[in-house]
């Protein structure tokens, strides 16, 4: 019989042998045996069986780490198709025009269809050849990554992919991992298998081509072609480009500003890259080599629509439920109460009115040390009194992002913009806007010995008055003596209730305006005159939303009861007057018609100059003054400085007029005598149609004006009948000749 020669073993086989053996080895060691139990054999073996359960325990703790993401969640396949590169967010209008961004991203995210395809190709040849054919992991790259790191004894190449650098530059983008730990690279992994089921290839490579940092603070190759070129990524050619696709792996070093030489040679090896994997031919590289780099351009911005001090509202809120929510960093869309014309308009009116203000009054307070101190400021605050929702809101002359908004956060003295509260306590006691006061010096006695003496503008004082008159006039001893007579605890609680939240002491001063506000709490105090008695809360934010519509937060209209509806009638009946032929009468005068209420304020001295009025779907008001409390000029009042400046914005700004005031039930009307309150007789040289409460109303005809007007009639009578007579004279003398 012939011998058998044994054929020869490879060496795996004989590591297959091996690794057998080990195996059989392990199985015995394991094996049950019932004279070695378990746990005596785990006592004796306890480092191997340490080893083993440590080990076990730590693939469970890589295995949820791996599958949460590093325990702070994965994306969602729906949120992985509705992402989208942050561009800082959307703030809109109430009718859904752009206000602005959350924060400042230089970035236009365009379809991969606006991408041409050389420089699709040219990201492709330089970051990831073999895109196309892998599923989020390129295994030859990672191959070529360890061989040259090894022999190199550090760090030199990568092997993300561009599914692995949008894993990074997105979901992963706000995580503490280092940018190159391996921690980071499984994570990158995981999302990146993530983005490859839910995505198509495209997709990918239309989110790398618009979230990739390019330099100069710009994102994206559409914002960074236009930074380099001023064109937009449609139009750029092969060269340009070649520049973009440059630029990932070292934006500062070799940005064409900063490092042309660097550049150049860096955009040449993508041109080469292009060529080995077949997208130029060589002519078309030799061509596009000898390309010189184009001229560096002014940095590009992206457009923004003005802030404003509203804005800085906004983004504070918005951060803080983002927060609370757990949504920190998600690109939302944010709907506001503000009117963009309103806006724009109030910005430019605050500015402008302030400016004139400071050269009228600079004469009267010359301070070459510190010219700062000679700015003017203003601020003002319009809501619409149906719901509280802030249409404008300027916080100062000029906007510089957190700077100090004197709309919510500047107290000053209304001085008169406070008398309307005193006259709604009057009204709610019983007295009705015929009540009689005497306009006369009025002596008050502070408890101390000391007397206080308020006195009227231009120390003019018109003696027996209406309520209403006393208004118009703006009359501060009427005033005194109303607040006086219904207690000043009881027009603390008047202001209160409609929504003054700063601190009120119950003194007589109180009824002037003494106590220092803020515009906004003012502003919103008018509502419940406007909106028939209820007090609301402002709102600045209706709702907050994902890119994909998702609702994160909203809010809704508060409104509370402050005042009976036929009181803030009442009241809203006597400040027309003020705008009709009252202190504020310059809102006519500038052409402004319609139902419009309001008052004017102003402080000692003329440092603080008001204006807040009000229409049934308007509460404006604006505030003009020096940081530092000083006089705005000796003719400084609020009819003069603040009151143009509301027409102004209501005229240019404002395009909702709506409906007069309807009249609640409960009230009537009489005709009175201004002078006198009582009803208006025919002899009356005025008469003004008043509301009262039923069963309020005189009952009394004017006697003053009776006896003058007797008097009148005969007077008229004589003269009538010494005509007569001296014509009848006449006639017989040319008779006798």
């Amino acid at each position: 019989m012939a011998s058998t020669q044994a054929l020869p073993r490879s060496p795996l086989y004989a590591l297959r042998v091996r690794f057998l053996e080990k195996v059989a080895v392990t199985k015995r060691l394991f094996r049950a045996d019932a004279h070695d139990p378990p746990r005596r054999w785990m006592r004796r073996h306890w480092r191997l069986t340490t080893l083993i359960a440590s080990a076990f325990g730590f693939l469970l703790f890589f295995d949820a780490w791996l599958f949460t993401c590093g325990f702070d969640g994965c994306p969602s396949a729906r949120a992985i198709r509705a992402y989208r590169p942050p561009e800082g967010g959307k703030v809109l209008d109430r009718f859904g025009k752009p206000m602005g961004r959350l924060n400042v991203v230089r970035r236009v995210n365009v379809p991969l269809s606006a991408v041409p395809l050389h420089v699709r190709r040219a990201f492709i040849a330089t970051e990831d050849r073999r895109f196309y054919k892998h599923n989020g992991l390129d295994w030859r790259g990672v191959s070529r990554a360890v061989v040259r790191n090894t022999t190199s004894l550090r760090f030199r190449e990568g092997f993300s992919t561009i599914t692995m650098q949008v894993a990074r530059n997105t979901f992963l983008a706000n995580r503490a991992t280092g940018s190159r730990s391996l921690g980071r690279k499984f994570l990158e992994l995981r999302v990146a298998k993530l983005l490859e089921h839910s995505l198509t290839k495209d997709q990918i490579l239309e989110l790398y081509l618009n979230a990739i940092y390019l330099g100069n603070g710009v994102y994206g190759v559409e914002g960074a072609s236009r930074d380099l070129f001023g064109k937009r990524i449609r139009d750029v050619n092969v060269a340009e480009g070649a520049m973009l696709a440059a630029l990932p792996k070292g934006p500062s070093t070799y940005t064409p500003r900063r490092n042309p030489g660097r550049a150049l040679a860096r955009r040449n090896l993508v041109l080469a890259l292009m060529r080995e994997e077949g997208y130029l031919t060589a002519a078309a590289f030799e061509r596009t080599r000898r390309t010189s780099l184009p001229r560096p351009r002014l940095a590009w911005q992206a457009p923004q629509p003005p802030e404003s001090y509203a804005l800085d509202i906004i983004r504070s809120l918005v951060d803080s439920v983002l927060r609370s929510r757990g949504e920190a960093g998600t690109e939302v869309v944010v709907h506001t109460t503000l009117d963009a014309v309103a806006q724009r308009v109030a910005q430019r009116t605050v500015q402008r009115r302030a400016q004139e203000i400071e050269r009228e009054s600079s004469g009267w307070w010359p301070d070459a040390d510190e010219p700062e101190a000679n700015a003017v400021q203003g601020a003002m605050v319009a809501i619409d009194p149906r719901s509280g929702d802030v249409r404008a809101m300027v916080g100062g002359r000029t906007h510089s992002r957190g700077a100090f908004n004197r709309a919510v956060r500047s107290r000053r003295q209304p001085g008169s913009a406070f008398k309307p509260f005193v006259y709604a306590a009057a009204i709610s006691s019983g007295l009705t806007p015929a009540s009689v006061f005497e306009d006369a010096p009025v002596f008050v006695d502070q408890g101390n010995g000391d007397l206080w003496t308020p006195a009227n503008y231009d120390d003019d004082y018109a003696g027996r008055m209406t309520m209403r008159r006393a208004l118009m006039r703006s009359s501060n001893t009427v005033t005194v003596r109303i607040s006086r007579a219904v207690g000043e605890a009881n027009v603390v609680s008047a202001a209160r209730a409609n929504g003054i939240m700063s601190p009120l002491k119950a003194v007589p001063s109180l009824a002037l305006g003494s106590m220092e506000v803020t515009p906004l709490e003012l502003v919103n105090a008018y509502a419940p005159f406007a909106n028939g008695g209820a007090r609301v809360k402002p709102r600045l934010v209706r709702r907050i939303e994902r890119l994909d519509g998702k609702l994160l937060w909203s809010s809704e209209p508060e409104l509370t009861r402050a005042m009976d509806p036929r009181d803030a009638f009442q009241v809203t009946s006597m400040l027309r007057g003020v705008v009709d032929g009252g202190t504020g009468n310059v809102i006519r005068a500038m052409g402004i018609d319609g139902p419009v209420a309001g008052k004017t304020g102003t402080t000692n001295d003329g440092a603080d100059t008001w204006f807040v009025g009000y229409t049934p779907v308007l509460v404006a008001g604006f505030w003009f003054g020096y940081d530092t409390p000083r006089t705005l000029g000796g003719g400084a009042s609020g009819a003069r400085m603040a009151a143009p400046a509301w027409a102004r914005f209501y005229r240019d700004g404002w395009r909702e007029r709506g409906r007069d005031w309807d009249v609640p039930d409960g009230l009537e009307s009489a005709h009175i005598d201004p002078e006198t309150g009582a009803l208006a007789g025919e002899y009356c040289p005025l008469s003004t149609r008043e509301w009262f409460r039923v069963g309020t109303a005189p009952q009394n005809r004017c006697e003053e004006h009776e006896h003058d007007g007797f008097s009148t009639w005969l007077g008229g009578l004589e003269d009538e009948l010494a005509e007569r007579l001296a014509r009848i004279l006449k006639k017989w003398g040319r008779g006798r000749q």
